[in-house]
């Protein structure tokens, strides 16, 4: 493919979005846990504020969405762009301001679609948005506008949510090279931790985990193809859904592997996952392995929460961390003790699984998206990628390497001995970690097995299997955050998070970051800033 020649000076999409939104934002922001406008304070503290209490302030018109997404957009502003630059959002959506007035209209007449109406919602740049490009992050995709949404974004908005923009990533979810940073794309920079800066924000999803850790959106969706939701939920101290795969439809992702991709909210609090994994779930005919949902299609999750959950549970521990991380994770074993729940101790053995099928899937799957794009899309092929971050790496294409892009493009699954390897590797995989799962989980009779943070990301992704991540605590040598991860069989979310629902209204764990860690908020007010701070 020819490549096309760039400016001296590339447009940053988000920075010029933002200063044309920054004339319809009135105010500033007073405090990290506080939109503000000049003449009066925002009714709510959006950096605690979740879904219900939106809903509630939405309902008693004390604030309307049109407001809520202006005060999304000045923290964006505030704490994304300028100030401690989290690069957490790469570009917000054009029609945000529209969105929210339509959904207050249907609002005014009695047509609120449910707990997601006029609720803003960032998605992660590797799902379709019609209107927005979908760059995964890669400067090669910088141009690369789908014909329409994803299925996931028209469940959304045929739930009301508003669509309030795009988050960062790791480039290619994590699978353009060998030893890239947690967060960092070549086209959107590097996303940072608000807990800690210096700390890793972890899996690919991690624009979404800042973004929803600094309340730039009051939900966000992530994808996971091994550990990618859960392990930013553990790092920004969020609630992360990494679901069944089927329970979510792939259609108009950016993928890396259809064994194992899936989408999943990633959110503050068990609740509001529970209530963005309702809307985002349905049966797609685009992607049949949806298909196999079909026993839990149209459940609500937030009406199986429960603060008796854990009462009678049986829960299999098999992590044993040790220093400040295992005296948080044995706090939490003890709640779920005082909750009712019997937990054991047992062993699963994560290690020795045929070689991972991600090399071989990337190319094909990754082919097959760029296929459903418009004719005018820049790259119509891996190969095509390949080759124009090689014409392109002394503007900061591949700025650590493209090694994984390239192992894949070398894949040639038509040639009989590589696919019969691939076919054995991918069956073997599945059907072993499923085993290891299922037969701890059946043995011991249990509802779940705990890990430390994201330790069920591995085998969970091999198996399919869905995990629930939840806050436990903070490091008190460093503040940093600790989760841990409940991990079940086959489509078993609701059980999941009936459990870590209950674990969190009885733990009260989660602090914001701006407590945690105040000294990265203590100068982001631009309209009141203290007399210490820098110009």
């Amino acid at each position: 493919m020819p490549t096309r020649p760039r400016p001296a000076f590339r447009l940053v999409v988000l920075a010029t979005v933002l200063t044309g939104v920054a004339a319809l934002v009135a105010g500033s922001l007073g405090a990290p846990s506080e939109a503000t406008g000049r003449h009066r304070p925002f009714p709510l503290d959006l950096e605690r504020a979740g879904i219900p209490q939106i809903r509630e302030a939405l309902a008693a018109r004390r604030i309307s969405s049109e407001e809520l997404v202006q005060a999304y957009l000045e923290r964006i502003r505030t704490l994304n762009t300028n100030g401690p630059g989290l690069h957490a959002v790469r570009v917000v959506a054009r029609d945000a301001v529209a969105q929210a007035k339509r959904a207050d209209e249907e609002r005014r007449r009695g047509r609120a679609k449910g707990p997601m109406h006029g609720i803003p919602v960032l998605i992660k740049d590797n799902i379709d948005l019609s209107g927005l490009p979908t760059t995964a992050g890669a400067m090669a995709l910088e141009k690369s506008y789908p014909a329409k949404d994803a299925f996931l974004v028209t469940r959304l908005k045929s739930a009301g949510a508003i669509i309030l923009g795009k988050t960062n990533l790791t480039e290619f979810a994590n699978f353009t090279t060998n030893g890239m940073p947690s967060g960092y794309s070549g086209l959107g920079g590097q996303v940072l931790n608000p807990y800690d800066v210096s700390q890793t924000p972890s899996g690919s999803s991690s624009g979404s985990g800042s973004a929803a850790a600094a309340a730039l959106a009051t939900v966000t969706i992530g994808t996971e193809t091994s550990g990618s939701i859960l392990s930013p939920s553990a790092a920004n101290s969020l609630v992360g859904v990494k679901p069944t795969v089927g329970l979510v439809s792939r259609t108009g992702v950016v993928p890396i592997a259809a064994s194992q991709d899936t989408a999943g909210p990633m959110t503050r609090t068990v609740y509001d996952a529970a209530a963005l994994l309702t809307a985002l779930t349905g049966i797609d005919p685009e992607d049949p392995v949806t298909g196999t949902s079909a026993g839990v299609v149209g459940t609500d999750y937030t009406r199986t929460l429960s603060t008796t959950a854990l009462r009678g549970a049986r829960i299999g521990v098999a992590s044993t961390p040790t220093g400040n991380q295992g005296v948080l994770f044995t706090e939490a074993l003890d709640v779920l003790r005082a909750r009712g729940a019997e937990v054991v101790p047992v062993t699963v053995n994560t290690g020795g699984l045929p070689p991972s099928i991600l090399t071989y899937e990337f190319k094909r799957d990754l082919n097959a998206y760029l296929a459903r794009l418009p004719r005018s899309a820049p790259m119509d092929t891996l190969d095509d990628v390949v080759k124009w971050n090689l014409a392109h790496a002394a503007e900061g294409a591949v700025k650590f390497g493209q090694t994984q892009l390239v192992a894949s493009n070398e894949v040639d699954l038509t040639d009989p001995a590589a696919k019969a390897e691939y076919e054995s590797n991918r069956d073997t995989g599945i059907a072993g970690a499923r085993e290891r799962i299922d037969s701890v989980l059946t043995a011991g009779n249990l509802d779940a097995i705990v890990f430390v943070g994201s330790g069920s990301a591995g085998i969970g992704a091999r198996a399919q299997y869905p995990s629930v991540a939840v806050p436990i605590g903070y490091d008190p040598a460093n503040g940093r955050p600790v989760g841990l991860s409940f991990l079940g069989t086959a489509y078993t979310e609701a059980r999941l998070l009936a459990l870590a629902y209950d674990y969190e209204q009885a733990s009260q764990k989660w602090r914001p970051p701006s407590e945690v860690n105040p000294s990265l908020f203590r100068c982001a007010d631009v309209g009141d800033r203290a007399a210490s701070c820098a110009p």
